[in-house]
C-alpha cells in the first residue's frame, strides 16, 4: 500500500527527473548548436552567427518550457509555506518571461499572435481591348 509520504516522494522523484531532461536539452542543444557553428555541415556554407543563436534559442526555450512543468509539478509536494510558494512562483515567472521573451525574439511574434499571411497579389486590373 502506497502511503502520503511515498507517493509525494514518488512525485518529487518526476519533478527532479523533468528537470534533468531539462538540463539535458539545454546542454546537448548548445552542444549541437555549438558543433554546427564550428563545424558547417556543407563545405560552402558560411558560419552563421544569426543560425547559431537561433539553434541555442529554441534549445534554451525548450529546456525553459521543460524546467516550468518540472516546478509546477514540485508545487503538488511542497509543504505549503508561503515562503516556499512564493519562491517557486518567482521562479516559475521568471522562466516563463525568459521563455517569451526568447519566442519573441526567435519568431518575431508572440506565441498567441497568428503568423502573417502571405502578402496578396495584387489585383489584376481588366486589359484594354483596343
Amino acid at each position: 500500500m502506497i502511503t502520503m509520504h511515498d507517493f509525494r516522494l514518488y512525485i518529487e522523484y518526476a519533478a527532479r527527473a523533468i528537470e534533468a531532461i531539462g538540463v539535458l536539452i539545454i546542454a546537448i542543444g548548445t552542444a549541437t548548436a555549438l558543433f554546427h557553428f564550428i563545424f558547417p555541415l556543407r563545405h560552402n556554407s558560411r558560419r552563421s552567427y544569426k543560425v547559431l543563436r537561433h539553434e541555442l534559442g529554441k534549445a534554451i526555450l525548450l529546456g525553459l518550457e521543460i524546467l516550468v512543468a518540472a516546478d509546477i509539478i514540485a508545487t503538488v509536494v511542497t509543504e505549503a509555506t508561503m515562503e516556499r510558494v512564493l519562491t517557486l512562483g518567482l521562479i516559475v515567472v521568471i522562466r516563463t518571461f525568459l521563455s517569451l521573451s526568447l519566442q519573441v525574439e526567435l519568431e518575431g511574434r508572440f506565441p498567441w499572435q497568428h503568423t502573417r499571411p502571405e502578402a496578396e497579389p495584387p489585383l489584376s486590373t481588366p486589359r484594354d481591348t483596343h
